[in-house]
Parts: structure tokens; C-alpha cells; sequence
């Protein structure tokens, strides 16, 4: 599901409400998101530096954004000269554009497909299939959301929503229909679900001639893209195809190979808690011997240059997708990834999604609310994005449209009436007597109660003290001839 079919989905406190109803999600996400917190813990404690290569980390993203448009004509110069060739794409609907019209070109109806975030922003599967052309997805996680007709919930681990029984399930319902079915005595030890998943994609990797993958990193003084994994299907998506598309975000570029050192150190203990990733994968244009015959580099915005312009809001674009916040954030562990409403969830997904989409809609609002605030993202990223201070300054943004659009909500309402009674002395003194009036008149025994209508939110898990009789304001009128 791409970022645009996401928006008519309801509030994130509506959609919230409905997960927290799920206590097998909850259980599935408790497991996985404990289970990699432990392991990034123990292997980020083994690095003395481990601070320092987060600064490091930062301030390679942020000097990088501040020139991107150096660093960009840069990568497009150094691509071209390996043999390659790239396309500028303004939005997801252009990119789709020139992914169907390069596949057609080939007169392929089938792809394979690496893992690639920004293919499921764009909605490039829902596009192809449009235009008759089969997406594979060769990713397990990404395979088992393909198969189950789900969407994805986690940045790292899509299916992290399932568990192993419900996995063994979509395979024996829909691996037929996508090509090789599952064997009938399939369990669910995690073995057997990964060997049926190896023996459904081998045949679509030795068939394919077009593949398409994203890219974790670009390096612009070589032109090399870089795309780390742990399964190895990465691999071969971009080594057998004749065609390599790579459709990849704009803020993905680091300078140099130095740069990117950096961050293959930051990247695998963040996300899979590993030293080093199992598979990193480069490739810089093409070669006569080895790999695609033909390598088109598709650079996004999709909303990422205005993203820029904000001097707070920019921080996001400095992420590298390890998926750390999600994974310490007490928000994400209980309601999951599709409550957010994106292909971003969690912390990230609540800074991201409303600056590359906008806040028009009513899910893209809330989103910036979908937080304790309490900080844990920004212990754990990488880079250090700031995600508190970024989802406050965001907040501001849509009171203020809000304001601007006028829309009566409760909470305004309520706090212009408060503005009117603060702003004239005489007013507030009119409001401190009729509240210490209808104190004594709703109490019980020195306290009060539930209260009728909207202010029952306030009553039903607390009682409230009776107003005193008297004001400060009226004591100290009263009393102020004595003390002098």
C-alpha cells in the first residue's frame, strides 16, 4: 500500500484505539521489538566511540543536505560516465511513470523486487500492476505482507505484526497464486517457513530479466549505490536481472566512501543488532562481464526539497532507516505500524509523513500528536535526529493551520473562553465566584465527583477538590490593611 492510499484512513487516535483492542499484535510486538532492543544494546556497549560515530553521523547528514544540490549533480555526472543512466522524478506519480515506461521498454510483465521503502511510498506495485506488470517481492517480511494482501508495519521487520503461525498460514493460503504453492506438511519452525520461501523465489530469480531495488546509501563522488541486507535475496535481485531500476530518495547521498563508512557502522547495530550487515551490495553503473547490462538510477523529491526548506523539520531527512525509535518507543510497542497511517511508522513516521505529504489530511494531522515525548528515539538514532523537538515544532504547525482554516474544535473553543475571562480582572474575579458557587453545589463531602458532558474526562478516574470559598485575589484585598 503506497503513502497516497493511506489517507483515508481515520486518526491516529482512532485507528490507536482499534489495535490496543488486538491482544495478539500486542504480544507479537512486545516479543520482536524486546527481542531487538536487547540485541543493539549489546552490541552498541561494545563500542567506546559508540557517541562519537553517532556526532560523526550527524554532521555528515546535515553538511550533505546543506549542499545537496552539489552532491546531487555530482552523483548524476558520476553515474552517467560508469554507464548509467538517471531520471529526476518531482513526485511518486512521475516515478511510477518512468519505472512502468523503462519495464515496457523491455517488454518484460514481471520484476523481482528488493526490499525498497521508497517504491512502497510511491505506490510502484500498485502502478505496475495497473500497467500489467507482476512486482515480486523477494524480501521474506516484504513477501509474507505481498502474500497476506497486508501492508507493512515496521521499517526494518514488515510483518513484525505476525507470528510464526499466522505466517505458515498466508503461505499455504496464497503461495499457489503467486506461483510455487507451499508444501502441504508445512510447520511453522522458522526454518521450514524460510526454506518455502527460498524454493517459491528461486524459479522468479532465474526467470526475471528486470529488477528493481531502492538503495540505502549513494555515494556521489563514485556514483556507487549501496543497498545492505540480511538475506541475501538483495543479491540476487541485483546481479541477474539484464535491467536494474533503483528508485531512491534524494537525501540517501553521503559524499564519499569515508562518509559511508560511517555509516556501516551505524546502520547494522541500529537496526539488526549485528557489527556488520551480512550482505552489502554496491554497484557503480554497469560492466561488461558482470551484472545488469542496463542501470537506471530513479532520484526522488516527492515532497523532500520542501522538507529542506524548514531549518527544525529538515532533521528527518537525516534518517537512515535503522528503525531504532520504533523499536524503544512505548507508543509503536502497543498499537503497531498501521495505526500511523504510512510506509513510516512510528517516531520517524510521525516527523516524516506529515512534511512529505503534508497535513491536508485527517491522519497526517494527528500524527505529529502520536507521542509521550518521552525522548527514547532520540537516545537511540544514529544520527540524532531530534524527533521531540521536531514532532513540537510540527504540532505548532497544524494548531496554526488549524487556525487558519478556523475549524471549531473543542479545545479552542475552550481555551479562547479562557483567553476572554484571563484578559479582564473583573472577569476572572466573576469566574473564581460562580466556580467556588457551583463547587459547594456539585460537592460530597468536601469533594466533587463526576461532572456532566466534556468535563467527565477529567472526574472519572479522580475526584476534584471543592474551590475555596475565598480567592487569593479576595484575601489579599481583605487582608491587605491588616499587614500594613
Amino acid at each position: 500500500m503506497s503513502d497516497a492510499a493511506f489517507l483515508g484512513m481515520p486518526s491516529f487516535p482512532k485507528a490507536a484505539r482499534n489495535a490496543l483492542a488486538d491482544t495478539q499484535l500486542r504480544r507479537n510486538l512486545a516479543h520482536a521489538t524486546g527481542t531487538i532492543r536487547q540485541k543493539r544494546a549489546d552490541v552498541v556497549g561494545e563500542l567506546d566511540d559508540w557517541e562519537e560515530l553517532r556526532e560523526a553521523g550527524r554532521a555528515i547528514k546535515e553538511r550533505t543536505l546543506r549542499h545537496l544540490d552539489h552532491y546531487l549533480l555530482q552523483l548524476e555526472e558520476r553515474v552517467t560516465a560508469a554507464g548509467g543512466q538517471v531520471h529526476w522524478a518531482r513526485d511518486g506519480e512521475e516515478a511510477c511513470r518512468i519505472v512502468t515506461d523503462l519495464i515496457r521498454a523491455t517488454g518484460e510483465r514481471e520484476v523481482v523486487k528488493v526490499k525498497s521503502m521508497a517504491t512502497q511510498e510511491i505506490g510502484l506495485n500498485e502502478a505496475l500492476a495497473d500497467a500489467g506488470i507482476a512486482a515480486y517481492e523477494t524480501d521474506l517480511a516484504e513477501l509474507i505482507v505481498q502474500l497476506g494482501e497486508d501492508h507493512p508495519s515496521h521499517i526494518l521487520v514488515p510483518a513484525i505484526h505476525r507470528n510464526r503461525a499466522e505466517i505458515r498460514e498466508i503461505f499455504l493460503r496464497a503461495m499457489a497464486e503467486y506461483g510455487a504453492a507451499a508444501p502441504a506438511d508445512l510447520g511453522d519452525d522458522p526454518r521450514q517457513l524460510a526454506e518455502a520461501a527460498r524454493q517459491h523465489l528461486r524459479e522468479k530469480f532465474l526467470r526475471a530479466k528486470v529488477g528493481i531495488s531502492g538503495a540505502n546509501f549513494l555515494v556521489a563522488d563514485t556514483g556507487t549505490a549501496v543497498v545492505v541486507e540480511s538475506e541475501g535475496n538483495g543479491r540476487m535481485c541485483l546481479t541477474l536481472p539484464e535491467t536494474l531500476i533503483s528508485v531512491v530518495g534524494i537525501e540517501k547521498t553521503v559524499p564519499t566512501w569515508q562518509d559511508l563508512e560511517v555509516f556501516l557502522q551505524l546502520l547494522p547495530r541500529s537496526s539488526t543488532g549485528e557489527r556488520m550487515n551480512p550482505y552489502t551490495s554496491t554497484w557503480t553503473g554497469t560492466a561488461a562481464d558482470d551484472g545488469p547490462r542496463a542501470f537506471h538510477l530513479v532520484l526522488l523529491d516527492g515532497g523532500r526539497t520542501d522538507t529542506l526548506a524548514d531549518p527544525i523539520g529538515r532533521q528527518a531527512l537525516n534518517c537512515i532507516r535503522c528503525s531504532a525509535c520504533l523499536n524503544v518507543c512505548p507508543v509503536y510497542e502497543r498499537v503497531g505500524g498501521h495505526a500511523y497511517g504510512s510506509v513510516y511508522p512510528g517516531p520517524i513516521g510521525a516527523i516524516l509523513g506529515p512534511q512529505l505529504r503534508g497535513t491536508s489530511s485527517e491522519v497526517d494531522r494527528s500524527l505529529p500528536f502520536a507521542s509521550t515525548l518521552c525522548g527514547a528515539c532520540y537516545d537511540v538514532c544514529p544520527v540524532k535526529i531530534n524527533i521531540p523537538e521536531v514532532l513540537v515544532h510540527l504540532r505548532a504547525r497544524v494548531v496554526d493551520e488549524s487556525r487558519e482554516r478556523r475549524m471549531p474544535t473543542p479545545e479552542r473553543l475552550a481555551m479562547t473562553a479562557a483567553r476572554w475571562v484571563l484578559s479582564e480582572p473583573s472577569r476572572l474575579g466573576t469566574a473564581q465566584r460562580a466556580a467556588s458557587a457551583g463547587g459547594r453545589l456539585l460537592s460530597r463531602r468536601g469533594r466533587i465527583g463526576r461532572l456532566p458532558g466534556p468535563l467527565s474526562a477529567w472526574t472519572d478516574a479522580r475526584d476534584a477538590p471543592v474551590p475555596a470559598e475565598e480567592s487569593f485575589r479576595t484575601w489579599w484585598r481583605r487582608t491587605r490593611d491588616e499587614r500594613t
